[in-house]
């Protein structure tokens, strides 16, 4: 339902709820979320297509109405929160609440921005099991914040991964206010909108990479950086496969140098590449070059990198211009225990 207020371009109340995903649950989730809705709007004196809800949690439980409207009174009757606390109220299974900052100068005016993000699992683009929120006290009109926000995500949430798998809960959300006096923003002609642009896409690649390093089990922080593909389009897709490899994955965790997992990902990801021409690095040592093991090869340091907490691996594919980084964390043990244990 918040996509279709999203048509409206104004927010006035934002409710999140954590444990119940609401999804699959027909009508009555329908029912709940209107119910929702016109609370929070008679509170706020606004139309119920002003209040954005979010959900995440269990799928296939009806959200208990009861429950719901006890969380809305207490929360019109407490005292204003920290950013901290509304990041750890809506945490499922993260280890940690989220957050990020950013300013920025915008026609003489300092604007900020502040953003709150729950995920650690069940996270694949487009995008996962992850609610982000992102507030700025700047002016932007809403059509032309879309459009910003959409760029960023295409360059941060959507280039993470954890385990492959896609929700039903995905969000990230902006919200403007207006409070901190500028211009409007409403183009890239606009002053000052290159620096609230790159403000916004280091907030969201801030949140992006807390969700990864918090995910389910994870040991290891893995960015896998994709050069000389056909295209950026491919040179992403060609990092996912690589990112979403169990196998890849299970040897960083066990921090064995098996740079032929990273071949075995390249070319199962169905998108233009030559043996001949592919080469592959672990942080800056070269592993294979040319479609082969490179004659210096010596597996010491590329093991000795992995036994670090940041990873990183480089493909270039020698076909062209295209390139992408994507990020995303080892497959451990810990990621079992939490997901066979995730309902009790």
């Amino acid at each position: 339902m918040t996509r279709e207020s999203l048509k409206n371009g104004r927010a006035r109340g934002l409710v999140v709820n954590a444990g119940n995903a609401n999804a699959f649950t027909g009508f009555r989730g329908r029912e709940a979320v209107e119910a929702i809705m016109s609370r929070v709007a008679a509170h706020l004196d606004c139309d119920p297509g002003e209040v954005f809800v979010s959900s995440t949690g269990v799928i296939g439980v009806p959200l208990p109405k009861d429950k719901a409207n006890a969380g809305l009174q207490a929360a019109f009757d407490s005292s204003p929160c920290s950013w901290e606390e509304i990041a750890t109220t809506i945490t499922t299974t993260d280890t940690f609440p989220k957050g990020a900052a950013a300013s920025a100068i915008v026609g003489g005016k300092t604007v900020h921005l502040s953003a709150i993000i729950k995920g650690s699992g069940m996270i694949a683009p487009d995008m996962a099991t992850m609610l982000g929120y992102i507030f700025t006290d700047a002016a932007v009109e809403p059509g032309f914040l879309q459009e910003i926000l959409s760029a960023a995500n295409l360059r941060s949430f959507s280039c993470i991964t954890v385990d492959s798998d896609t929700s039903t809960s995905d969000t990230v959300l902006a919200f403007a206010t207006g409070k901190a006096g500028n211009a409007p923003l409403a183009s890239f002609d606009d002053p000052g909108v290159d620096a609230f642009a790159a403000a916004l896409n280091d907030i969201c690649l801030q949140l992006a990479h807390l969700v990864v390093r918090d995910g389910e089990g994870a040991q290891k922080f893995i960015e896998i950086e994709v050069t000389g593909a056909v295209s950026d389009d491919s040179a992403r897709r060609i990092g996912l496969s690589i990112a979403n490899s169990p196998l890849v994955k299970t040897a960083i965790a066990g921090e064995d140098a098996n740079w032929g997992r990273v071949v075995m990902a390249v070319g199962k990801a169905g998108e233009p590449a030559d043996r001949d021409k592919l080469a592959i690095r672990f942080a800056d040592k070269w592993v294979a070059q040319a479609g082969l093991a490179v004659d210096s090869y010596n597996e010491a340091p590329v093991t000795e990198h992995l036994k670090g907490a940041e990873i990183r691996i480089g493909i270039d594919l020698g076909l062209g211009a295209g390139r992408a980084t994507v990020w995303t964390c080892d497959l451990t043990h810990g990621y079992i225990s939490i997901n066979a244990d995730y309902r009790s």
